[in-house]
């Protein structure tokens, strides 16, 4: 009897996943749209030479990868400027007085937005890029290095056991410090399309120094949203200074007043399936 070359192989004669190679691809950078650059000054938001045309090797590296990883429903160019690029550098004004050297953390990184965009343009500040999922890191990394930009760090790994790293503790002399770790180590926390505020609250709050900021790239619904984490920021200890409406959708900004709670963030799963406060019917 001949082999069915349909019939299903068993694991260990199945061909390995192709991997993602970016680093050598012939991907040349996609061409802004004309109104971008205009559409970004009326934002306040001045380029440096050559940070434009980066950005479009960011924009057509993502696309490239899209081809075999979901990474993206955005197909068209010209959308992709305004909601992906534009959308994250609506933080820049945000980020702008934040002096150098300074760390931020994107949490969902995905795609690296809004993440890769803010570290071409400011590559005087330090940023985490963190994601959970293993394929996501991979372009992540690649993609940084193909940019050159050494101002990316890629950590692979769920926000609620990243942000409980406390780094190596040490005691001298009755004073407890602590070196390394996540925890409250970022002077802003940066997120854009990862779920609804009472969720991402606890996500990003504790990775946030006491002081700093936690960044927020909403839409419509920021408001209402707003509300129903009332009860998670009380518990988080960060309080709502100002919503930012912006071209492309809404900036929530929090401030961390005081440490996060032990207690936070709670196990995997936990923020997203019952988010603090919110009472399921």
């Amino acid at each position: 009897m001949k082999p069915n070359p349909n019939s299903a192989q068993p694991p260990g004669n199945r061909p390995a996943r192709e991997k993602l190679d970016i680093s050598a691809a012939a991907v040349q950078p996609l061409p802004s749209p004309p109104q971008f650059v205009s559409d970004a000054g009326a934002l306040g938001i001045e380029f440096e030479p050559g940070d434009v045309e980066k950005l479009g090797l960011y924009l057509a590296l993502l696309m490239k990868a899209n081809e075999t990883q979901n990474l993206t429903a955005i197909r068209d160019a010209a959308e992709a400027w305004r909601r992906h690029i534009l959308d994250s550098l609506t933080l820049l004004p945000a980020l702008a007085e934040f002096p150098e050297g300074s760390r931020v953390i994107d949490v969902g990184s995905g795609g690296g937005l809004p993440g890769l965009p803010l570290a071409i343009v400011m590559p005087h500040i330090g940023f985490t890029l963190l994601e959970a999922t293993s394929k996501k890191c991979d372009f992540l990394t690649q993609a940084a290095a193909r940019l050159g930009l050494s101002n990316v760090k890629v950590l692979c790994g769920r926000s609620e056991r990243v942000a409980q790293d406390r780094g190596v503790r040490a005691d001298s002399f009755g004073t407890v410090t602590h070196t390394g770790g996540h925890r409250e180590a970022y002077d802003a926390v940066v997120s854009r399309a990862v779920g609804r505020l009472a969720t991402l609250v606890e996500l990003t709050a504790p990775l946030c120094r006491i002081g700093g900021s936690v960044l927020l790239i909403k839409g419509e619904k920021a408001d209402e949203e707003l509300k129903e984490a009332e009860r998670a920021m009380h518990l988080l200890k960060v309080v709502h200074v100002e919503t930012l409406p912006t071209p492309t959708g809404r900036i929530v900004i929090l401030e961390k007043r005081s440490a996060t709670p032990r207690d936070y963030p709670r196990a995997d799963g936990e923020p997203a399936r019952a988010p603090l406060g919110v009472t399921t019917e």
